[in-house]
């Protein structure tokens, strides 16, 4: 992106519309990289100077001063100085301070007491003295990304860029929506998904390949409080994502001075040059961030999908921002956070949720908002929150669901189960039947005993309590396990009678169990 004054754009017949350039623009481009390149070595003084001549003999001295913007950028200046800038002038300040610099020869007479005082010559202190300026500093290396090609496709994206700062509204279609609305997510911004000709003013050519596809209408500041810098530089990172796709459309009002704009910005217009793309926000918030880092920390049976399905709600759609996939069966439930909208943005956000039918949708709502009733009333499950959303709220309800579908599982499960095994585990067998372990619960296995999570034939528990003996060291009982595959030490050692009986540092050593009484 370029800075708003070196912004070109033409308002010819009313639109509003960026004075991109072309293949006619190359020797421009071509000089000005070599420019940079001839003068390594030289004070950005000296270069500018250059730039400033090749202004001179140009038409545009905008389009110059972009180029010289974007090549600035991959340049390195350094401060070349025999002495610290601060320090030199500290004690060259102080001697003339002494002296009382009045006159040229007084000055020259404080810098010769500053050389003194430091044990250098005075050409060291002159040559240090203001060496951290801007101006001054010299060009250290350059090495672009860019050939004059590649150059001119970046100005034409920086100069857009640009053009999109003071944008109010954003009408977006590609061939790749999917990509666009994951950027506009990321990114933060305002969002709703139109269906195709649903306002009736789809102007895309009917043989286009973006004819029939869905809008994505993106909100800008002036439909918030007030203009912030934010999201004018959010505006100009999403079409660096929008150019990336192969086919696309932008429609965009503009807030040119107090006047409204329309710009049209297509595929042909402007491209993303091969070089790496601007690193973007994974969430949309940190709300959302902060929740998807504990809930995948608890390791459920619910799998976290981020951005799943466009969701049909009457004349447009939504993407949810999670969805939770229950691990043992084709069950989905969507997950959407309410953060603070504006007034506008919540009734067209209920709108949508009172549209959505036949899915299961969790809506965390900002309590500030004040729509948790409302929520709830259309059959939806409402979870207030304040800063951070709690976890354990949201697996609560979760829960219940799993409930339900752990008795869906169970009743189509036998009451009573054989596995072939000798020995398995109970996940073994949840897995064989793709239930949970708790859908299991309660089945009888006739033909084994329940071991803690593991189910034993009682010939291999008879088997092991003859291989076992009272004064067995535990690693020779646990080998004698391992043989058998028994991986619960505890409950197996539990089932043929012995005790493990620590003895302090030395290990534990087998003992056996006193018989139960009752009273």
């Amino acid at each position: 992106m370029l800075t708003k004054d070196l912004l070109r754009v033409s308002r010819r017949g009313g639109r509003y519309r960026p004075e991109f350039i072309g293949r006619p623009h190359r020797p421009l481009a071509a000089t000005l990289i070599g420019t940079y390149q001839g003068h390594v070595g030289e004070t950005r003084e000296t270069l500018d100077e250059a730039v400033e001549t090749i202004e001179r003999d140009e038409d545009d001295f905008k389009l110059v001063r972009g180029f010289a913007a974007l090549l600035d950028r991959e340049a390195t200046f350094e401060t070349d100085a025999p002495l610290p800038p601060e320090r030199a002038r500290r004690v060259a300040f102080e001697a003339a301070e002494a002296v009382g610099v009045a006159s040229e020869s007084e000055r020259e007479q404080a810098i010769t007491q500053a050389a003194d005082d430091l044990a250098v010559e005075p050409d060291a202190i002159e040559d240090s003295l203001y060496a951290d300026r801007d101006c001054k500093q010299r060009l250290a290396e350059f090495d672009p990304r860019w050939d004059p090609d590649s150059l001119i496709e970046q100005y034409n994206l920086s100069l857009a860029q640009t053009a999109l700062f003071d944008a109010t509204e954003v009408r977006l279609k590609s061939d790749d929506p999917r990509a666009v609305i994951a950027a506009v997510k990321r990114l933060g911004l305002m969002y709703e998904i139109e269906q195709p000709d649903s306002d009736g003013d789809d102007v895309t050519d009917d043989d286009s390949p973006l004819a029939g596809q869905r809008t994505v209408v993106v909100t800008g500041p002036d439909r918030l409080f007030r203009r912030t810098r934010r999201y004018g530089t959010a505006f100009a990172r999403l079409l660096r994502s929008v150019a990336a796709t192969n086919e696309w459309e932008l429609r965009a009002t503009v807030d040119d001075h107090g006047t409204d704009r329309e710009m049209t910005l297509r595929s042909g217009d402007v491209s993303v040059p091969g070089v790496d793309p601007v690193a973007e926000p994974s969430y949309d918030s940190g709300v959302e961030r902060d929740f998807a880092a504990r809930f995948e920390a608890l390791d459920l049976d619910w799998e976290l999908q981020r951005e799943p399905d466009l969701l049909e709600t009457g004349s447009s759609v939504m993407i949810p921002d999670f969805a939770f996939d229950y691990r043992y069966a084709d069950f989905r439930v969507y997950f959407e956070v309410m953060g603070f909208w504006t007034p506008e943005y919540v009734e067209k956000k209920l709108g949508q949720l009172a549209d959505v039918e036949a899915v299961e949708l969790i809506v965390a709502v900002d309590e500030s908002l004040g729509v948790g009733e409302e929520i709830a009333a259309e059959d939806h499950r409402a979870i207030p929150y304040s800063g951070t959303v709690r976890v354990k709220d949201v697996v609560d309800v979760l829960r219940e669901y799993e409930a339900d579908l752990v008795a869906d599982a169970a009743a189509d499960l036998p009451a009573t189960i054989q596995p072939d095994d000798n020995v398995t585990t109970l996940a073994a067998v949840a897995k064989a039947y793709g239930v949970s372990v708790d859908a299991i619960d309660g089945r009888t296995f006739p033909d084994h005993d329940r071991v803690g999570q593991l189910l034993v034939r009682p010939a291999v528990l008879a088997t092991v309590a003859e291989e076992l003996s009272a004064g067995m060291s535990l690693s020779e009982a646990e080998a004698v396990l391992d043989d058998y595959e028994l991986t619960d030490t505890s409950a197996v050692l539990s089932a043929v009678g012995y005790r493990v009986k620590w003895d302090g540092l030395s290990g534990g050593t087998l003992a056996e169990r006193e018989p139960q009484t009752s009273e």
